[in-house]
């Protein structure tokens, strides 16, 4: 067995193991029920993007809270991010429907979360199936994740997150590679160590459409779970870009890209100077964040959905890093 496969063999059972764990059996979903499509905005021809609530998952927004959607060339689709749950799955399978017949020959997830990728099974077995694409390290990274974070899903999202389960890419991205949807290529980059360690993008030639996944938030905090330095080299980077659109992980997609890029790259950068400022002054985490808490964080509020769920987690993980320094 090549190395390549002994690998994938190994992450499918460590999948197998956290579902295992799971309560319930998260792989017995009843007989598909007819869905109804999610809402979709055409943002470029073939360039299809329905926008998530700028929430955490429940069950009021039913789990539908991260940008999908999908890329339509001559001979077939490549979807991008797939959800929270096998019914935000199913749903984004009837948007394509009500575009295009054309199969869907790729599901490509941008890195590992869980509302971005808990919707792959509606499309496992669609159109003879499709090849489900990742980040080098995704498998790793999920299957490591995958019981905590379907307990979560199904505690939070509750009965709309029935039958939902881990679907783990088989076509893997070291670097670079590309998708050849008829007339139309799609460019596949794997980033360093950013907002996670398998943060992926995706390039549309055809209309300088950049899909970032969760490397630009727009209107909701960024929550750091890789590296901070990391991220912010990437956002210089990103800055750099020809695209004429970037569509985010979260958030508006309309409006100057580089303009909401810049904020979360203050944002980014804020976080990086008060910590390290609270290292120089030989604060500990506690006292660093009990000083944030005493401070006037109205603007932060103001400026950021999810402000007081994320941003203390943020100071804490760039506490985690700065420190070694």
């Amino acid at each position: 067995m090549s190395v390549s496969r002994c690998r994938r063999a190994g992450w499918a059972l460590l999948a197998a193991v956290a579902l295992a764990a799971c309560a319930g059996d998260p792989g017995g979903a009843a007989a598909p029920r007819a869905a109804a499509p999610l809402s979709l905005e055409r943002v470029a021809a073939g360039v299809y993007v329905h926008r998530g609530a700028q929430q955490e998952f429940d069950g009021r927004n039913r789990g539908d809270v991260a940008n999908v959607g999908f890329v339509v060339g001559e001979r077939c689709v490549a979807v991008i991010d797939t959800g929270s749950t096998l019914e935000v799955g199913r749903r984004l399978l009837a948007a394509v429907r009500s575009v295009t017949a054309k199969p869907v020959c790729f599901v490509v997830n941008t890195h590992m979360h869980p509302d971005h990728v808990l919707g792959n099974a509606a499309f496992e077995s669609v159109d003879g199936g499709p090849v489900f694409v990742g980040h080098g390290r995704l498998p790793g990274a999920l299957a490591v994740r995958a019981g905590s974070y379907l307990r979560a899903v199904q505690r939070d999202v509750g009965p709309p997150a029935e039958g939902t389960r881990v679907l783990l890419p088989s076509r893997l991205v070291e670097q670079q590679d590309s998708l050849d949807l008829g007339g139309r290529r799609l460019l596949l980059r794997a980033w360093p160590t950013a907002h996670t360690d398998n943060d992926l993008t995706v390039w549309d030639e055809a209309t300088r459409t950049l899909w970032t996944g969760d490397l630009l938030f727009v209107g909701r905090i960024p929550a750091i779970d890789g590296r901070l330095s990391g991220w912010l080299a990437a956002c210089r980077e990103l800055a750099l870009s020809p695209a004429e659109r970037l569509i985010p992980g979260h958030g508006d997609f309309h409006g100057a890209w580089r303009d909401t890029l810049a904020r979360q790259t203050a944002y980014l950068e804020a976080v990086q100077a008060q910590v390290r400022s609270a290292i120089k002054a030989g604060r500990t985490l506690p006292e660093m964040l009990a000083q944030d808490a005493a401070a006037d964080a109205t603007a932060g509020r103001s400026a950021w959905a999810l402000y007081d769920q994320y941003h203390r987690r943020n100071l804490t993980a760039a506490y985690a890093e700065l420190e070694w320094e």
